[in-house]
């Protein structure tokens, strides 16, 4: 009888992860081997892809000047400020907003989470408006008020400023569903866990996040480092929407993923665009097995 049982059990576990393989393989397996193959050839969206093997990485490399003055140091640049920088904050702030009681911190939570969601409409409306290039930009109305410059500064179409504020734009929209993921994890801390330390010794609240705060939530911990490292390097549309064009003005914030959709979208290069995507790939697999080394239990 306990035979039938455990076969039965045996059994059950294929099937109840049948659903989960089939959507792995179809949107994430699949996808990813096209996309190694396509990178392997030449293609613009006409004619059947032909074959040129390692060509399109062998450009990148020496023929892709643009990617390697350009696209290369602002995605390094651009990753290494927003993912530490925008997970810091986002930790930080949802451990504040836990200290908070419950309605304020849903409508304050809501604030902080939809800039995240409405990027694309919130940089039309609020941040084109901020760095406007005319007296009536904010920016520009405040510095000529204040009379630190003498005429208004074409900031969005400045190569020296674009990246810059990029950042700033990043780092505003940073509380994805990373920060949801910290405050949950926070909020679910056993609150005896924290009465058990301060007996045990700990003194104050920064020993309380490092020795019990932060140990109890390494999943969620880990899931905002992925996250963050993704946003960080697959962010390329905030340049594009912020000075309107494709590639942004010198190549001054052009990242990866805005480089991908240059070649790929606007040149119909498809197989070199799909090796710079590889390339992309590569990158955030790199960092993200960094960030699971330090969150994973070893045990």
């Amino acid at each position: 009888m306990k035979m039938k049982i455990k076969r039965s059990i045996d059994l059950s576990i294929p099937l109840n992860l049948a659903p989960y393989v089939t959507l792995f393989t179809f949107f994430i397996v699949m996808p990813v081997v096209l996309a190694a193959l396509l990178s392997l050839t030449y293609f613009n969206s006409v004619e059947f892809p032909r074959f040129v093997g390692l060509a399109n990485y062998v450009n990148i490399i020496t023929q892709d000047s643009v990617f390697m003055k350009n696209v290369l140091p602002n995605t390094l640049l651009f990753s290494i400020i927003v993912g530490p920088v925008g997970y810091v904050l986002q930790f930080l702030l949802a451990w504040a907003l836990a200290q908070v009681p419950k309605r304020p911190r849903m409508v304050l939570a809501l604030a902080f989470y939809s800039p995240s969601l409405t990027l694309g409409v919130t940089m039309a409306i609020i941040w084109k408006v901020v760095f406007g290039g005319d007296q009536f930009g904010y920016i520009n109305y405040l510095l000529l008020s204040l009379q630190i410059i003498e005429k208004p500064v074409q900031w969005l179409q400045s190569p020296e400023f674009i990246l810059p504020i990029m950042i700033i734009v990043s780092l505003w929209a940073s509380m994805g569903v990373g920060f949801l993921a910290m405050l949950a994890g926070i909020l679910n801390i056993d609150p005896e866990l924290y009465e058990a330390a301060y007996i045990d010794g700990l003194k104050n609240r920064f020993q309380e996040i490092v020795y019990v705060t932060v140990p109890s939530m390494k999943p969620q911990m880990l899931f905002g480092a992925v996250m963050a490292i993704v946003n960080a390097f697959s962010a390329g549309q905030i340049g594009i929407d912020l000075t309107g064009t494709n590639p942004t003005p010198q190549n001054a914030g052009q990242t990866l993923a805005a480089h991908i959709e240059d070649h790929g979208f606007l040149r119909y290069e498809m197989g070199y665009a799909t090796a710079l995507s590889v390339v992309l790939l590569l990158m955030i697999l790199v960092v993200s097995n960094v960030a699971n080394r330090l969150f994973v239990e070893k045990d």
